[in-house]
């Protein structure tokens, strides 16, 4: 790892803790030239992953790209950046235990939909009435019904 300031290639792990969700590890670091510290945070990331979309489409998987379609569920929603983080974390360990080399956006939409549910019910039914393309108002209502039911 380079230093920050300096560009130094040899810097030491001074400290780590793995993060209490298990999902990272944050590291300081100490540049040996100019004596900088810095933290790092090491996570996994989702390597070789086909997404095969609903027209037969593949594209690799992109983390921004779920990001994205995240934040824009969350839009004016309370959260922390460490709670979404958490939130992606999550859906990525689900997509990970699937043990497979490529996944359908249909996987990949409801395992995102299981967790926005828990997250947040707006977020939820945000995410779902574009995911399943709700038709009509009666679709909408009875996706709000199916989660009244959950509490």
């Amino acid at each position: 790892m380079y230093c920050a300031v300096c560009s130094h290639k040899d810097t030491k792990v001074v400290d780590s803790r793995i993060a209490a969700d298990g999902s990272s590890i944050r590291r300081r670091r100490e540049c040996e030239k100019c004596g900088f510290r810095f933290s790092t945070l090491e996570e996994v990331e989702l390597l070789d992953l086909t997404v095969v979309k609903r027209d037969g489409r593949r594209e690799a998987y992109s983390r921004e790209k779920l990001e994205r379609g995240l934040s824009k569920s969350l839009e004016k929603r309370p959260f922390t950046d460490q709670a979404f983080q958490k939130l992606v974390h999550k859906i990525e360990r689900d997509v990970q235990k699937k043990r497979r080399g490529q996944l359908t956006t249909q996987e990949l939409g409801e395992i995102v939909m299981k967790h926005l549910k828990n997250f947040d019910k707006v977020a939820y039914i945000r995410f779902a009435s574009v995911y399943r393309s709700f038709e009509d108002v009666g679709a909408f209502e009875s996706e709000l019904k199916k989660l009244k039911k959950r509490k």
